[in-house]
């Protein structure tokens, strides 16, 4: 089967390039790679046909083909970030190719990625294959307890973090004073700086929310009469929302915030751009969620402290997963703290 016949809305540049493309790298993705790509060419004179000239005769020699570098290096495609000469010779060359380590420009090459030019050359036959460095394969552990939860009033902690042994926990409005594993009950907490507005919003949490942890997923499930609000940066990545978005959870209503397979492919991609990408992931790995009153880009209160009632989740699961990786990598053996 042709590559280029599953493509019948495309434009016959991208066909003709798809032509040379390896293996099963994913059709729609490598589609959109190579779309994003002629998009760039086409602006450059001849630089089309010198891709063309390398693609069909791999043996000869043949010119740089660069596009510009972005800030951080990154291309975007589709919702996933790469190297834009990983992503190139994976198209063409390499299907299996994990990273950028893997890669040595040839001699020839006179903007090869390493050499932070503002010019990138993304030529596949301008780059070899090496053995990727040996960094073993960290695993993931299920700790004891999957979270702790802290209860904020503004920018107030109140009362001690609650550890979740148990994988269905509910927060709740209520008093029972009986260290039951499954609740963690606000209503117990004092706090002598509490105002009017916040008195009257924790009258409000009443069954508040209910957090399930099922198959490396977490849920959280509106159980108050009034919405609940969270932010989560998995689940922003998941829908392609911005990653400080707060979605509205409405009464009986629930939304997964948490999975834990969607983490593992991000982590397993950041660890090739180092280790300050992969403490960016921390970020990920802490859960805001208020009660009663929103926060956020639609709502007055810009920003959580500014919410009467709510709480941080912390997922110790992937927390130490992250900082076994980061001590791998040569990182400060402190444990990794929540990051705002």
């Amino acid at each position: 089967l042709n590559v280029c016949n599953l493509f019948s809305f495309t434009s016959p540049a991208v066909k003709r390039l798809l032509g040379w493309k390896q293996g099963d790298e994913e059709e729609k993705w490598a589609e959109k790679a190579v779309d994003a790509l002629v998009k760039k060419l086409k602006k450059k004179k001849g630089a089309m046909e010198d891709l063309e000239k390398a693609l069909s005769c791999p043996g000869q020699p043949s010119k740089c083909v660069t596009i510009p570098r972005s800030l951080d290096g990154r291309l975007q495609v589709s919702h996933r970030k790469g190297l834009p000469h990983v992503i190139y010779c994976r198209v063409w060359r390499w299907p299996d190719l994990q990273s950028h380590h893997e890669l040595k420009p040839l001699e020839v090459c006179e903007y090869p990625f390493g050499s932070k030019q503002k010019e990138v050359c993304i030529n596949p036959y301008h780059y070899k294959r090496v053995e990727s460095p040996d960094v073993q394969p960290v695993e993931y552990e299920e700790p004891s307890h999957w979270c702790s939860i802290v209860y904020y009033e503004l920018n107030n902690r109140v009362g001690e973090a609650y550890h979740a042994s148990s994988t269905s926990v509910l927060v709740d409005g209520f008093t029972d004073p009986s260290n039951n594993k499954n609740r963690f009950c606000l209503g117990l907490l004092s706090n002598v700086n509490r105002n009017s507005t916040i008195e009257n919003t924790r009258r409000h949490i009443g069954k508040g929310v209910h957090l399930y942890y099922v198959g490396g997923e977490v849920y959280a499930e509106c159980l108050s009469d009034t919405s609940i609000f969270v932010q989560s940066r998995n689940c922003n990545y998941h829908h392609g929302f911005h990653p400080t978005t707060v979605c509205k959870i409405p009464s009986g209503c629930s939304l997964k915030i948490f999975n834990n397979q969607e983490f593992a492919q991000l982590l397993a991609q950041s660890v090739n751009h180092g280790f300050e990408a992969v403490y960016e992931l921390t970020k990920m790995c802490t859960i805001r969620m208020s009660f009663v009153k929103g926060w956020g880009a639609e709502y007055h209160r810009q920003d959580v402290t500014s919410t009467p009632c709510w709480i941080e989740v912390h997922l110790h699961g992937p927390l130490q997963w992250l900082d076994k990786v980061l001590t791998q990598m040569g990182s400060p053996l402190n444990p990794i703290s929540s990051v705002s």
